[in-house]
This record gives C-alpha cells, sequence and structure tokens, in this order.
C-alpha cells in the first residue's frame, strides 16, 4: 500500500474538495507513491509527533492540522514549522491534513462532538452551498436508459435519501458533420435529425471528474453535448457545525457539568445563565464564534464550540447559552476516531494512535 491508497480512504471519509478555501489540506510533505510502513495519527504535528511516528516505524503521519499552513519561505530550523518539516523530510515521513474537510463532513468532527454528547437527530448547523452540479446531456433515445443507469452508478442522481433521480425531456436532436467527422447516427456532410432524451441528473462536486468519464464513456455520439452547471443549493450532509437533541431536557447548570464531563474539559467559559432548560445543542469544534448567529437561528438552547472572545459572548443576547470548551477539547476525540476508521479500512500493517497530548493551552 502507498500514500495515496490511505489518502484514498480518507477522501471517501471527507473529500477535500469541500475543505474552507482558507484551509491548507492534503499531502504537505512527502511523496505520494511511497510504500507504507505504518500510519500514526495525530490531532497536531509537532516535533515529538515525528520522533513518536520514527519510534513506531510510521512514515506517514495523518494529522488533522496542517503543520504548514502559510507559506515557508526558507528552512533553516528556526521555527518549529521549518524543524517538523526537516525532521519529516529527513526521515523519509510523509505529513497529510485532513482538517475542514473533516469539520465539513456529515460523520466528522461535529457529528463526533454530538455522539460523545448522546444527541439525537444529528443536522448539520451551516450546510454548504455550491457543493452540487448538475449535469445535463442529450443522448438517442435508444442509448438513453444505458446513459442514465451508468450515471447512477457513478453516484449521479443522489439528492438526501433518494438515488437514481433524474429528468428526462424527449426532443429532436440536430447536426451535421463535417468532412472530418465520424458520425454514429447518420452521414458526414448531411443534416441529420435523430430522436433524443434530454437527460440531467444531480451529482456531488467531488465526483466530476468520475461522472463526466462515465458520460464519454458510454454516449454512443462522437461528440458529446453537455453542459455542467454548479447549484447554489446547500448540501444538507455537508457544511459546518451540527445541532442535535438531549433524550431529556437539562438545567442549564446540570448541563455544562454535563459537557464538562463528557468532552473531558478542565474548563468552561458560559455566557450568563438564562434560567431556562436545555435540550436543543448546536456544536463546532474548534473556533466556533461565526456560528452565533446560525445556532440562534435554529432554536438551539446551548452553542458549544470554542476559541469565543470578551464580544462574543454579548453576541448570545439573552437567547442562547454560549459554552467556550476550549479548541483541542473540542478536537481530541477526532484522532482516535480516525485510528477507528482507517484501522478497519487497512489490515496490512498498524494504524498508530499518537499518545503525544499536543494541546498547548495549560490551566492552573
Amino acid at each position: 500500500m502507498i500514500v495515496q491508497d490511505v489518502i484514498n480512504h480518507l477522501h471517501e471519509l471527507a473529500p477535500l474538495n469541500y475543505a474552507e478555501d482558507f484551509d491548507n489540506v492534503g499531502l504537505l510533505v512527502g511523496d505520494k507513491n511511497q510504500t507504507v510502513t505504518g500510519v500514526l495519527v495525530t490531532l497536531d504535528t509537532l516535533e515529538a509527533v515525528v520522533d513518536e511516528a520514527i519510534e513506531n516505524n510510521c512514515n506517514l503521519i495523518v494529522s488533522f492540522h496542517p503543520i504548514i499552513f502559510k507559506g515557508l519561505k526558507k528552512l533553516t530550523g528556526k521555527t518549529y514549522v521549518e524543524r517538523v518539516v526537516i525532521k519529516a523530510i529527513q526521515h523519509n515521513i510523509a505529513i497529510f491534513s485532513i482538517h475542514t474537510a473533516l469539520d465539513n463532513a456529515f460523520e466528522g468532527v461535529n457529528s463526533i462532538i454530538c455522539d460523545q454528547l448522546q444527541l439525537q437527530n444529528k443536522k448539520i448547523l451551516i450546510p454548504q452551498s455550491g457543493t452540487l452540479k448538475k449535469l445535463q446531456t442529450y443522448v438517442p433515445k435508444e442509448n438513453a436508459e444505458a446513459l442514465r443507469t451508468a450515471l447512477f452508478n457513478a453516484g449521479a442522481g443522489n439528492i438526501g435519501n433518494y438515488d437514481s433521480c433524474s429528468f428526462n425531456l424527449e426532443g429532436k436532436g440536430t447536426y451535421k458533420g463535417n468532412e472530418a467527422s465520424n458520425p454514429t447516427l447518420g452521414q458526414k456532410g448531411e443534416l441529420h435529425t435523430e430522436n433524443e432524451i434530454l437527460i440531467s441528473v444531480v451529482f456531488a462536486k467531488h465526483i466530476e471528474s468520475k461522472v463526466l468519464k462515465v458520460l464519454f464513456n458510454t454516449h454512443p455520439y462522437e461528440e458529446v453535448a453537455y453542459e455542467v452547471t454548479t447549484l447554489d443549493n446547500t448540501n444538507q450532509y455537508i457544511g459546518m457545525g451540527m445541532i442535535g437533541e438531549l433524550s431529556q431536557e437539562m438545567e442549564e447548570l446540570d448541563c455544562l457539568q454535563y459537557v464538562k464531563d463528557r468532552m473531558n474539559t478542565e474548563c468552561v467559559r458560559h455566557s450568563k445563565f438564562l434560567n431556562k432548560h436545555i435540550k436543543k445543542i448546536a456544536v463546532l469544534g474548534g473556533s466556533g464564534s461565526f456560528a452565533i448567529g446560525a445556532a440562534k437561528a435554529s432554536g438551539a438552547d446551548l452553542l458549544v464550540t470554542a476559541d469565543l472572545k470578551y464580544h462574543d459572548f454579548f453576541s448570545a443576547e439573552n437567547s442562547i447559552l454560549l459554552a467556550d470548551i476550549g479548541h483541542y477539547e473540542s478536537e481530541q476525540f477526532t484522532k482516535s476516531f480516525l485510528v477507528d476508521y482507517l484501522s478497519k479500512k487497512i489490515t496490512n500493517f498498524a494504524v498508530v494512535l499518537s499518545k503525544t497530548n499536543t494541546n498547548p493551552v495549560k490551566y492552573l
């Protein structure tokens, strides 16, 4: 198995196409064609983590956060980022980051938090737009069924809980090939009219190349007429944050203590109590102040997130309880989840959980 094989498994879980534009995900260090001896999974890639990979004979580190976020202009070992990259290169260790691709995945970071809090009826809090595309193509009537089936098998036509979705319209297509053409139907130099079906299907943007490959391989025409458009529709299975419900409502103080215990955090910073019960909880791993408005609009009683600033707490506006549990604490269960996921996909070598606590924040 090579590095790219492991990346492919991770891409099935959280396609990198859905990472945020500001992010730096993917293979950051190393050769994608290198044979893998072992995988070490961590939240952050620090020097101690690279040492741990060397000790465990792991030449691929799967890290949640990217060690390289901004451009590196030199590698002199002056900063911890430079030292990590240098040591990884010296020992032929590849580093892959999944970060906001996993944040936006339905079974990703925020789903993990919901499961840790035992929330039910999980839904995406801030659905991502621009993740859906629509293909329209025109095919001879007798070939329409075969093409539809091939597109469905490639993953097109999936909408929410439904698959094999398409729209079909019958009409007449016309074309005239020049002397260099080789028409499947009709003769070159002659205007031809054919009974055709317009097939329209929706697909997720990360499978576009796969869908188009199937289209070109299956369509009978020498020149395939088609259109691909990006839709503004939001995707209910891709996006930032989640919202779910407790099985039973709780008092505010009891709920915060419950969150503190379940999320294994030493400190919970929160806005003022509103003297109401907590039932509906929104969560967003990592820095989540931007989700306050969405959490309020969703009717959440509590938002669990991290990195809230002083003035962010005023945004509660007496309508929601805000809880900051810490950045590391909100994402700490992610690496165990990734180990379990990869261990089920890969059985011919070890997937190792890093024992290094990379939390830079300490509490007195």
